[in-house]
């Protein structure tokens, strides 16, 4: 039987989230971009214990182009853009829309564009005029107003960094992040080599001002 993703290799494993059978290269290279893995899948348990070498090199590949299309940050900075990265992970428009890398650039631009002004005493809330976009920075913006609670305006300033970083990767400046709807969205998928947690509201600053 072949496989019915790839169309091309016989089938070598059973797939709990489509409810049949598969070859092993469309498991290995499409759990948790196109297939929406089960946690209890037990070749995603044992890829996630024991990557293959080839696996480990392509992660550490997405790892290097990630971190350098977001630039250097401080320690408190990631975890910041890892949050939000989660929280973009785990976002799914209304509808049968799709989120793309430009609603996301467009989110993050837009958030950070407010929390540029506001931290020059101007308040403004930029919005992004697409439907999509529009809706991610809604439900990104509450966690950024805890992040940066009681910060002031330096807060402001390096939160409005990391959202820029992620705009830079969306919109794949420097043609770092190959050309795709979604290539830098995929990107950050296989970096975090799990199903993202659904993101919870930070129990306390992940900004500390000395």
């Amino acid at each position: 039987m072949t496989c019915p993703i790839c169309r091309k290799r016989p089938v070598k494993r059973a797939c709990p989230a489509r409810g049949d059978q598969i070859c092993a290269v469309c498991c290995a290279t499409k759990r948790l971009v196109e297939i929406p893995c089960p946690d209890n899948c037990r070749h995603l348990e044992a890829a996630q214990r024991h990557p293959a070498a080839v696996v480990k090199k392509q992660i550490d590949a997405d790892v290097t182009v990630l971190m350098s299309t977001i630039g250097r940050l401080s320690e408190q900075q990631l975890q910041v853009f890892f949050l939000m990265q989660s929280m973009v992970l785990s976002y799914k428009p209304e509808g049968l829309a799709r989120l793309t890398d430009d609603d996301v650039a467009l989110a993050s631009g837009a958030l950070a564009r407010s929390l540029e002004t506001a931290s020059k005493g101007v308040i403004f809330e930029e919005t992004t005029g697409s439907v999509v976009a529009e809706g991610l920075r809604h439900a990104l913006k509450p966690v950024i107003d805890e992040v940066t609670k009681g910060g002031g305006s330096r807060a402001e300033r390096e939160v409005a960094i990391v959202l820029r970083g992620m705009e830079r990767g969306a919109r794949h400046e420097g043609n770092i992040i190959p050309t795709g709807n979604t290539s830098y969205l995929d990107l950050v998928a296989r970096v975090f080599q799990q199903r993202p947690p659904k993101a919870q509201e930070p129990s306390k600053p992940l900004i500390v001002l000395p």
